[in-house]
């Protein structure tokens, strides 16, 4: 079995962001960098399925610049395969499906009979890419799940997936099949210090895509915080029992939550 995982170098989630100066994104020059919360998920799942089938692969691929290298050795020593980088200085100006084709055109060969995604990035937070990245291979996909039946492997996998309103549905899926990981599914196992030895004599491919320009493909305008602003009314006029009755009125009106 081969399994192969997504995962994405992302800001420190304790960083300071500060805007760049094209107002495009923010500026990662002096910003530290960590893999993506629900993508080591998606690894540890990965790992945990390959242990319990006693053979097969785990693959790690991310799409990004040189430093994104980073992600991938952590991955390595924690007890991935092999990985593959798929070079890209501007990933940040990629629409969702541009990447998708991206990362299909370079793993595409691979023959994956499983391929795992976090839920969705950490920066972005489009949560489309595996989904669109299913399309494009033209296998079944899952998201949000929040359990994998392991014992169930046998030609096809039984998961658990989060639905609305605390409901959740077990479904089977016949393989090759895509699924996207939600955060919190289990344990994350550290890199020991084994494991970050073994990952120097790993394997690290790298891919240099040339990224095609779609007339439909979404694009930053700008980015930029939100603005504070303040605004207070008195409800009411002094009266508690008009200003009640008018605060019902706005939540119906205004907010519309009544």
């Amino acid at each position: 079995m081969k399994i192969i995982v997504l995962m994405k170098q992302v800001a420190n989630k304790d960083a300071i962001l500060r805007v760049g100066r094209d107002e495009k994104w923010i500026d990662e020059s002096d910003i530290a960098h960590q893999t993506n919360e629900s993508d080591g998920y998606a690894l540890e799942e990965a790992l945990r399925l390959k242990e319990a089938k006693g053979e097969g692969e785990v693959v790690v691929c991310t799409l990004g610049k040189q430093s994104a290298k980073t992600v991938l050795k952590d991955a390595l020593a924690r007890g991935a395969d092999r990985a593959i980088h798929i070079l890209n200085e501007n990933e940040n100006k990629l629409s969702p499906f541009q990447i998708a084709k991206t990362i299909a055109d370079a793993i595409r060969e691979e023959n994956a009979d499983l391929i795992f995604t976090g839920l969705q990035s950490d920066d972005a937070s489009y949560g489309q890419t595996g989904v669109i990245l299913a399309e494009l291979l033209d296998i079944p996909h899952a998201t949000i799940v929040i359990d994998i039946d392991r014992a169930s492997l046998n030609g096809n996998l039984r998961i658990k997936r989060e639905l609305e309103s605390g409901w959740y549905q077990w479904f089977a899926y016949q393989l090759p099949a895509l699924l996207t990981i939600q955060s919190g599914i289990s344990q994350i196992r550290y890199a020991s210090l084994k494991g970050i030895m073994a990952a120097k004599k790993k394997e690290i491919r790298e891919v240099t895509p040339t990224v095609e320009e779609f007339n439909g493909a979404q694009r930053i305008e700008k980015v930029y915080l939100p603005l504070k602003t303040k605004q207070t009314q008195i409800l009411g006029d002094g009266d508690a029992k008009r200003g009640a009755t008018e605060l019902v009125e706005k939540l119906k009106t205004e907010v519309r939550v009544l």
